[in-house]
């Protein structure tokens, strides 16, 4: 290194040097120091008072409301103060006590903002169950925020992440003596202390462990207390006296018929259609149409069974509700605000609907016109034994959207059907759709609604109704095109329609004239003349309802919700049997688990590469079949990102240099923000030209 470069690099090294390692200053007002250190544990706890109001007030969006909460709740507001405070006395074990103050209120705040944006967009607040979910919250972020937004919200976390650097260089550091062992005997009696305090305080009813309703809890019990409750709390507590004794009894207390006496021959293919956030708006007291939104529904009521649908979440959870659904278990015994798809689902396999199916002969397909790794289903629904999987990278009409960005249910109906194709015995299709997905947006934003809806108090709320309304008015039609396409079919169906939640409009029991603000509509066609009914009916109960209907009596839990309803014990058993099948020794199967996970099959049509048509240099159609938005060209183990989708048997490159010895194939490519490749192994490929132009 010359002399130049030497001093070039010694000045860079000083000024590294003065940013990140400063020559230690004494303080400027030592006394005022002294001071503060002193009474360091009562500003500590000033400070984070200040702090968890402003948290309290981005939850509730009002400084007025987070005061009357003060006011009304002081008691669970100072625990809540408790709790972070405790979170802040590690910084006593550091001599840059002001790095990790900072760097403590930095993550409250945090969380306390992500939660404010959430409760802006959805019902439900933030939970533990959100924190492991970061990569749906990222696929759908550009449905809720501005493009400017997310633009400042990168930048603020950025920003936020180079402070708290050089604040690990720059920021004063405690000069006095460090009692580290004293301070750490300290926080460990204070946190055994604040344990036996939140026991006390639940023992009382102060605090409530069990939150029936979620985002009513968090405005009860407050934020920091309800979100370490959603992050602790976990899974299905051991039944008391749990044993195969108990297991035993409960299995031998389902005195109905506990076997399957159809004519399995003449079982009719089972259709289940998961519609986001649909329900009847014409239970809203104060809403007026310009018209029947749902006049299909409406009429369909009249002549098949239907009626009210109990469903464990409002205004997200979608998959929760799908959970209750697939396995006939509730939602109520797990922690609150979790989600089974991010937790048990992911590692372990259960019995569902398609397992008990797919034991009487039939097919197991799932369809959703949103991406396959939305809510971990591409591990779950293995987990739950389906075949295959349409997601929508296998849908070749992923830009026909709505003004939300989210595909229009209508194109649910050839995936369907290529499902119903895909085997030649029956076939049970469960189906997951998106179009009426939130946000809602403040203003008009559809041209020419179909409905025109008024009633609310402010232009801004009728503007998200009537952008919603009319996204159930295609739901409607979705819906009977189609039962038109089964019943042009002709094959004995039994199709249940029902929506996942209600939408997130900050309702309650008190907008509607009938039912709560967690049940939603279902509908149940069919074409085999099964009896009409009008009942209400629970997610977890629906599928035990409908093999009954066809004279299907296994699977333990489908089984035990066809005969135990009735029961004295019927919670306490059902959580026991939960418990056993998903957590325990699982004694109702012997100790064994009967199910495997599946070689889940994405898409039912296969992606095949026939051909190379060149156009000019450096630019190739690549002929085959099936092809979607997603489907991405490999050349020679390299994905081209851009990769141009033309139709569906065709693709094009630019700017490439092919040769005969070229391996072609091609790759799905996952809509989610990671944007991986779907698939391991590129399983179509082509290796020599056919034509040229």
């Amino acid at each position: 290194m010359d002399i130049h470069n030497k001093e070039a690099f010694g000045k860079v090294q000083n000024l590294l040097s003065k940013v990140f390692r400063p020559e230690p200053k004494p303080p400027r007002h030592p006394e005022l120091v002294k001071f503060l250190n002193r009474y360091a544990l009562l500003f500590h706890y000033a400070a984070v008072f200040f702090g968890y109001f402003l948290i309290e007030a981005m939850a509730r969006h009002s400084f007025a409301e987070a005061a009357r909460f003060l006011d009304d709740h002081t008691k669970v507001f100072l625990y809540n103060t408790l709790l972070i405070y405790l979170s802040t006395l590690i910084v006593f074990l550091f001599r840059n006590r002001i790095f990790w103050r900072i760097l403590i209120a930095v993550f409250w705040m945090l969380l306390g903002i992500s939660n404010g944006i959430l409760l802006a967009n959805r019902v439900t607040p933030l939970t533990g169950p959100d924190l492991t979910t970061m990569s749906e919250g990222a696929s759908v972020l550009s449905k809720y925020l501005a493009g400017w937004q997310i633009g400042f919200l990168y930048a603020f976390v950025i920003a936020v992440l180079v402070g708290l650097v050089i604040l690990i260089f720059r920021a004063p550091r405690f000069r006095g003596k460090m009692h580290r062992i004293p301070v750490l005997i300290g926080i460990v009696l204070s946190c055994f202390g604040f344990w036996g305090l939140t026991k006390g305080l639940v023992n009382i009813r102060l605090l409530s462990s069990y939150f029936e309703n979620i985002a009513y809890a968090y405005e009860d019990y407050g934020f920091p207390y309800c979100l370490t409750v959603t992050v602790l709390d976990t899974g299905i507590d051991k039944p008391d006296n749990y044993s195969r004794v108990m297991i035993d009894e409960i299995i031998a207390d389902e005195k109905d018929t506990q076997t399957t006496t159809a004519d399995i021959e003449k079982l009719p293919n089972v259709i289940i259609v998961q519609c986001e956030t649909f329900f009847d708006p014409t239970r809203m007291k104060n809403l007026t149409f310009s018209e029947d939104p749902l006049p299909n529904w409406h009429k369909l009521e009249k002549e098949y069974t239907s009626g009210l649908y109990q469903v464990p979440v409002v205004g997200a959870g979608t998959v929760n509700t799908e959970f209750e659904t697939l396995t006939g278990m509730s939602m109520r015994f797990f922690g609150a605000g979790e989600y089974p798809y991010k937790s048990v689902l992911k590692d372990e396999t259960c019995e569902s609907a398609a397992t008990v199916l797919k034991n009487l002969g039939y097919g197991a397909h799932a369809v959703h016109d949103n991406e396959a790794n939305f809510y971990s289903r591409r591990k779950v629904y293995a987990n739950l034994g389906f075949d295959t999987f349409t997601s929508g990278e296998y849908m070749n009409t992923q830009n026909d959207v709505n003004e939300n960005g989210w595909m229009r249910d209508e194109n649910l109906i050839s995936p369907i059907n290529d499902a119903l194709d895909a085997t030649s015995g029956k076939d049970f299709v469960f189906t997951v759709s998106v179009q009426p997905h939130g946000s809602y947006p403040s203003e008009h934003v559809i041209a020419n609604p179909k409905i025109k809806v008024s009633g609310t108090v402010t232009d801004a709320e009728n503007a998200a109704w009537e952008y919603y309304v009319n996204q159930l008015h295609e739901e409607d039609q979705f819906v009977a095109d189609l039962i038109q396409d089964i019943s042009d079919r002709g094959d004995p169906t039994v199709i249940l329609f029902y929506g996942d939640h209600l939408p997130t409009m900050g309702l309650s029991d008190e907008d509607l004239k009938e039912g709560s603000i967690y049940q939603t509509n279902y509908l149940l066609w069919d074409n085999i003349g099964l009896e009409k009914e009008h009942k209400d009916i629970a997610a977890y109960q629906a599928v035990a309802d409908i093999f009954a209907k066809l004279d299907i009596h296994d699977g333990v839990m489908f089984r035990y919700q066809q005969t135990m309803q009735n029961s004295e014990s019927y919670t306490f058993d059902m959580q026991a049997l939960q418990y056993d099948i998903l957590y325990g020794k699982r004694y109702v199967y012997g100790k064994k688990n009967p199910f495997q996970k599946t070689d889940l099959k994405l898409g039912v049509k296969p992606i095949t590469v026939t051909g190379i048509t060149k156009l000019a240099n450096g630019t190739y159609y690549i002929d085959g079949t099936n092809f979607t938005q997603s489907c991405k060209v490999v050349i020679d183990g390299e994905l081209d990102k851009d990769t141009i989708y033309v139709n569906d048997h065709t693709l094009m490159v630019n700017n490439k240099e092919l040769n005969e010895n070229s391996m072609i194939q091609v790759a799905v490519q996952s809509n989610s923000s990671t944007h991986k490749v779907l698939s391991k192994t590129y399983a179509y490929q082509y290796s020599w030209f056919t034509k040229e132009n």
